[in-house]
């Protein structure tokens, strides 16, 4: 299971698994026979692993598996308290969920409501071959067939999250000159990329990182606070479950900052990842394409005719939003397209907006560890020249997170063009312009900027001390 999670957090650094520079919190024991001779260990070139006897017999050895319950991993990216949080979140225990409410009197269900990304919509309209309206209609059939009660959008809470951001930067740009912190402005959506960020930069890095909740929580705000007054509910009435592209979001919706003291519920109960809503289907011997289209919930309970998307590509679009508004903004610059400029990788862009040859915006785009190692480099040498940088942990963006699904037969990169085909061909809005988006701002959260839109919309981030102990010591 460690391995799906991103790169972020599989690295040697962060103590997520064991490699030959650390000690094992639960070491293996080696028996030693004085009599029997050394085998030699052969490693093929497919990256198999033979033990070699002095007759000159070869047997395959299997490799060995570390897992999130086998290392406690004290001090680096994920937590002996994590992984108990973590397995809590999966389809089983959705499955769980569901069986108990079945069992229950009705005055003691709970009201379940299935958040789904449009990520992970897209990869299952990939391994279904259907069209993306189709797929989310069809998963709606299924979810509620199996006593899911309603089955939402987060393209919907990522309006928020686009609108918050383009505010806070605007905000940021302003505060720059009494606080050089302020700038460059780095995304939070990516759960991979703060849990690194925190354990391993601290308090560095954390006055960058944009305060903004991801999509997904604010979906749980949302469904826990808005919905759940809309339908006469305590919060813990409710349970929660999101689909998305990757696993790194069991951590993310695991973390205190989104849990509720008073009502001792999380915003998001369970996440579940494109792949395990495969194994569900499988699980149930239902094939999505048999299934018959139902109705699209929406929050306001109008239900939806279509579906729609932002631009700015498979991770959100956060650099175009903010880009765009801020020039419009703070410039009065109408951008009608971006242009980006590759660096070291596709991975690794920038786009500038100048006016008479000076520079009035640079922002660029940071996929992958190893373009966020180096962004993180200019940062601590101060020669970071952004203004804003839109950080994802895994590389291509969430489209290729690790829960995606994997298809048969193809090449990942065939696989992944397929995928950003259909999520590029929905019809793109712009937030500002969402009648329901507007109305919940107005009515709900007190208008733009309020208090109670900072207080919902917003979180923080903390500095995680590495912990010393004695199996850390080298003599």
């Amino acid at each position: 299971m460690a391995a799906r999670f991103s790169a972020a957090l599989q690295l040697t650094e962060l103590d997520d698994f064991i490699a030959p520079a650390q000690e094992c919190i639960k070491p293996v024991k080696v028996q030693k026979n004085p009599t029997k001779a050394a085998a030699r260990i052969r490693i093929e070139a497919d990256g198999s692993y033979f033990q070699v006897n002095q007759d000159g017999e070869a047997e395959k050895l299997e490799k060995a598996k570390i897992t999130l319950n086998d290392c406690l991993a004290c001090s680096g990216c994920i937590t002996s308290a994590e992984t108990v949080l973590v397995r809590q979140q999966s389809h089983e225990e959705l499955c769980k969920v569901l069986a108990l409410n079945k069992a229950a009197a009705a005055h003691e269900q709970k009201l379940v409501v299935v958040s789904v990304s449009p990520q992970s919509r897209a990869s299952l309209a990939a391994r279904c071959k259907l069209g993306l309206l189709e797929t989310a209609q069809k998963l709606t059939t299924f979810l509620k067939g199996l006593g899911v009660h309603h089955v939402f959008d987060t393209t919907f809470s990522r309006n928020f999250s686009l609108l918050e951001s383009q505010q806070e930067f605007v905000r940021r740009f302003h505060k720059q000159a009494e606080d050089k912190k302020a700038l460059p402005m780095l995304a939070s959506a990516c759960p991979g990329w703060i849990c690194y960020a925190e354990k391993t930069h601290g308090s560095f890095i954390i006055p960058h990182i944009s305060t903004t909740k991801s999509p997904q929580q604010v979906m749980g705000s949302l469904v826990k606070g808005y919905f759940a007054e809309q339908q006469h509910l305590p919060p813990d009435r409710i349970y929660h479950v999101t689909v998305m592209p990757c696993y790194d979001k069991k951590l993310e919706a695991s973390r205190p900052d989104f849990f509720n003291q008073e009502y001792q519920t999380r915003d998001v109960d369970c996440v579940i990842t494109t792949g395990e809503v495969l194994k569900l289907l499988e699980q149930e011997g239902v094939s999505l394409s048999d299934l018959d289209p139902a109705p699209l919930d929406t929050m306001l309970g109008r239900a939806a005719e279509e579906l729609s998307s932002h631009r700015g590509g498979g991770s959100g679009g956060y650099l175009e939003h903010i880009f765009r508004h801020a020039a419009r903004e703070l410039f009065g610059v109408h951008v009608a397209s971006i242009h980006y400029k590759p660096l070291r990788n596709k991975d690794f862009q920038e786009v500038t907006l100048e006016r008479d040859g000076e520079v009035l915006l640079q922002f660029a785009l940071a996929y992958g560890f190893r373009n966020i190692q180096n962004l993180v480099q200019k940062l601590k040498r101060g020669k970071c020249p952004y203004h804003y940088v839109e950080v994802m942990a895994c590389p291509s963006g969430c489209l290729n997170g690790g829960g995606q699904i994997k298809l048969e037969g193809e090449s990942s990169k065939e696989e992944l063009q397929q995928v950003e085909r259909l999520y590029e061909s929905l019809r793109a809005e712009i937030p500002e312009e969402n009648q329901a988006v507007r109305e919940l701002y107005e009515h709900w959260l007190g208008g733009w900027g309020s208090d109670r839109a900072l207080q919902v919309l917003h979180t923080q981030y903390h500095a995680v001390e590495r912990a010393s102990s004695a199996l850390s010591i080298k003599w």
